[in-house]
């Protein structure tokens, strides 16, 4: 939403700046012009003040008289003041301005030279005029130039005519001086030389051309204002002397009164000095005024900047946040879908019982509605399109779960069916065993033995892909040695394997028995097939109090790094059913059964080489064995008494939770209680409480009474011969080690306990079928005590 909101901010801050960098240029622009105009009429003053100055200059040099000396203090004093009024508006002056790298520096320059110029003029006899005059007209020409260059860059035409108007007057009143000055040197000189005459005409045609130039910038009220000046008695008399002066003859002296002409030529000057003074002040107010309108439609643009951006922010801000409002709703819900609705149908997918779904019906119920029901944006359609993609994905886990399940299904079905054939050949193998005599038959009847077995296991595997257990009921544990002996006699190389370290006093629980067997047969037949023919694989199993770990060391090449990596990921998370999963069906099957057991297996290398597979077998699956079972085992025993001695009898019996649990099995071993010494025998007397003999008369049959044919009885009789019972108990079974096993609730006293009624429980559907599986295999193979039963 930042960045949404910020790009529009950026676009209008961006072109608002640029308006208002504009706007604030052309500000600065009128404040520096004013400051300039300010300037150029104080440029105008001082440059009269040095026309005045010079035409007093060049009388002191004609006449040199107290009178022309006090003048010419008089002059120079004012000139002073005006340089003083120009250097205050000169600090004003921003710098970098066109005029500040031209021509002020040489006016200041100028005016730094007016001090030697004026002691010239007061010490000097006979000072040149002309060379005097001169360097007063280079000052006097910089301030008109000046007053030109303030026109550069102005806009506003009404103010740059004035400007230009000003100047024009400045230029008139500078004609007006060099031709006073050129009249004086002629009396002077007493003759009109034709440099002098040439002098005279080029000023009085500079004027003529600056008057029309004034009159041509001039507003109308500007141009009576100079008619004003121009009439009267004092211009009568200046023009009747010009046209004197002009009709005079070059060589000849000029007729002409000094003191009437530098008074007239002065009086003009004056006349047009003040013209200038109002035009100057006309200017300037419309520069401020000019001005002023600048700085307040600056401030306008500002507010409108400020009232636009703040507009700007509030439409931007509604738009993104109905935009992100909508993008978030969009994301959340496209969350939901990508880690939460679509990995909980597949997770449910992956279930034995999804061969029943209908893909396009599964993918419309969990699809739902569009992510995003508007269509009339882009966002919509993103919505809509996500939808679709998450109804296609759901359909394509459908039909691979439809497909995957059918898949098992066959495994299974092919699986149990074969494994129907194995148990029928390994059943006609074992009647075959029992008449055989010939070793070397016995020999070829014992691999054959071994390769159905191995057959059986491969069923086996395709069961645990798909998905089913091993179809095997049991209802005893079975000690961890036996269980190490049944999974070796399943592989092909079972001579190689040699265990180790094995702990006794635990066992395998009933209903794990078989799949544990499986897992370490799949591992033992790696270890021995991916080692050398002359090695022997080991295998030990230690119990540390809540897991038995079992490690299978072989001595082969080992694996690398890498390719060790990958198999503990797959032995972590064994993948789905596929043909890879087929081609590796070893350690795939390994995976499955570790994930169903809660098992960690762990492939690691070897001290020296080879590689050991270790086996953490959960303490839910383990069972402690009581000290008369596993101290009494016996020894090792042969390939085939491993596989045929690890359960008990197989009974077809009703599964334990549909009725009752069935009676343990009766095994015929031997007596484990001696008979009651014989009568001539001494056996050691016991010590007896002395109310046992004044109580047992009670029970005699011999006792007063019973011989009238009256016996006593009571309804505890049945509960005494129950507890009689107890010193001469009956055997219903051994143990593996052969010791005898207790019936339960033998010796309970009639009554004394109440039974509990037995709850119903529910029952897995797999584990049926897995029951009926087993019973349909043990019916047909008819073969007992086989650990692949």
């Amino acid at each position: 939403m930042r960045l949404i909101v910020a790009a529009p901010l950026v676009a209008v801050l961006g072109f608002a700046g640029l308006a208002l960098t504009e706007s604030a240029r052309q500000t600065t622009r009128a404040s520096d012009l004013g400051l300039l105009a300010q300037l150029g009429a104080e440029a105008g003053d001082l440059a009269h003040r040095l026309q005045n100055e010079r035409i007093v200059a060049a009388d002191l040099l004609t006449r040199g008289g107290p009178e022309q000396q006090d003048a010419f203090a008089d002059a120079t004093t004012a000139t002073d003041a005006a340089v003083a009024h120009y250097r205050r508006h000169r600090a004003k002056l921003p710098g970098g301005s066109a005029a500040d790298q031209a021509v002020l520096p040489r006016i200041d320059a100028g005016l730094a030279g007016l001090p030697p110029l004026r002691a010239q003029v007061r010490t000097a006899e006979r000072a040149s005029v002309s060379a005097m005059t001169f360097s007063y007209r280079i000052v006097i020409a910089d301030l008109l130039s000046l007053r030109e260059s303030v026109t550069l860059g102005v806009v506003n035409a009404r103010i740059a005519d004035g400007i230009r108007a000003s100047a024009a007057l400045s230029k008139v009143a500078e004609a007006i001086g060099q031709q006073q000055v050129a009249v004086l040197r002629a009396i002077a000189a007493d003759e009109l030389t034709p440099a002098m005459q040439q002098d005279i005409t080029a000023a009085r045609t500079g004027l003529t051309e600056q008057g029309l130039a004034f009159l041509a910038l001039a507003r109308p009220a500007w141009r009576g204002w100079w008619e004003q000046a121009a009439s009267g008695e004092s211009a009568l008399l200046l023009q009747r002397m010009q046209d004197q002066v002009s009709r005079s003859v070059a060589g000849s002296p000029l007729e002409l009164d000094l003191d009437t002409w530098v008074t007239a030529t002065r009086q003009w000057s004056v006349r047009l000095a003040e013209l200038r003074q109002r035009v100057d002040v006309v200017v300037l107010d419309d520069v401020r005024t000019a001005h002023a309108d600048q700085r307040q439609r600056t401030v306008v643009e500002a507010a409108a900047v400020v009232v636009a951006l703040v507009l700007t922010t509030l439409v931007t801000w509604a738009v993104a946040r109905q935009i992100t409002r909508r993008l978030r709703r969009l994301r959340d819900a496209a969350n939901a879908v990508a880690f939460e609705r679509l990995p909980q149908v597949v997770a449910r997918l992956e279930q034995p019982d999804s061969s029943s779904v209908d893909p396009d019906e599964l993918a419309r119920r969990q699809a739902g509605d569009a992510l995003e029901p508007s269509s009339d944006d882009e966002i919509g359609e993103v919505g809509q399109a996500f939808t679709a993609v998450h109804r296609a994905a759901v359909r394509t886990a459908a039909e691979q779960a439809v497909m995957r399940a059918n898949t098992a299904e066959i495994f299974i079905h092919l699986s149990r069916r074969e494994q129907r054939l194995v148990d029928a050949v390994l059943a006609q193998v074992d009647r075959v065993e029992k008449d055989e005599t010939d070793p070397d038959r016995l020999h070829q009847l014992y691999t054959l033995d071994n390769l159905a077995t191995r057959m059986g296991r491969i069923n086996a595997s395709l069961l645990v892909l798909g998905g089913v257990g091993v179809g095997r009921v049991r209802h005893h544990d079975v000690p961890l040695q036996q269980v190490l002996q049944a999974a070796q006699s399943q592989i092909e190389h079972y001579a190689r394997i040699r265990l180790g370290l094995v702990d006794g006093d635990v066992a395998v629980g009933a209903e794990s028995v078989d799949e544990v067997v499986h897992l370490l047969a799949e591992l033992m037949e790696n270890a021995t097939g991916y080692s050398p023919p002359g090695t022997e694989t080991w295998v030990t199993g230690r119990s540390l109090g809540d897991r038995v770990i079992v490690q299978i060391s072989d001595e082969g090449v080992g694996l690398s790094p890498q390719r060790r990596q990958q198999l503990n990921d797959l032995l972590a998370r064994p993948p789905a059913i596929d043909v890879a999963a087929v081609r590796a069906m070893g350690l795939v099957v390994v995976g499955q059964l570790a994930k169903r057991l809660d098992v960690a297996v762990q492939l690691r290398p070897g001290p020296r080489r080879g590689t050991i597979a270790e086996v953490a077998l959960p303490g839910t699956i383990i069972r402690p064995l009581p000290p008369e079972e596993f101290l009494l085992t016996p020894a090792r025993p042969s390939r085939r008494a491993a596989r045929t001695a690890v359960a008990p009898p197989y009974r077809a019996a009703p599964e334990p939770w549909a009725g009752s649990p069935p009676a343990d099995p009766v095994l015929p071993v031997a007596p484990v209680f001696q008979p009651a010494p014989a009568p001539d025998q001494s056996p050691v007397p016991a010590e007896e409480l002395v109310i046992y003999h004044q109580v047992n008369h009670w029970f005699q049959a011999d006792r007063p009474g019973a011989a009238n044919g009256t016996p006593w009885a009571s309804p505890a009789d049945d509960a005494w011969r129950t507890a009689a019972r107890a010193d001469s108990p009956e055997v219903a079974g051994t143990t593996n080690s052969g010791l005898p096993k207790r019936q339960p609730q033998q010796h309970l006293v009639p009554g004394g306990v109440t039974v509990p009624r037995q709850r119903s429980e529910h029952r897995d559907p797999t584990r049926v079928a897995t029951a009926m599986a087993a019973y349909a295999r043990g019916v047909a193979g008819r073969r007992p005590n086989l650990i692949n039963n």
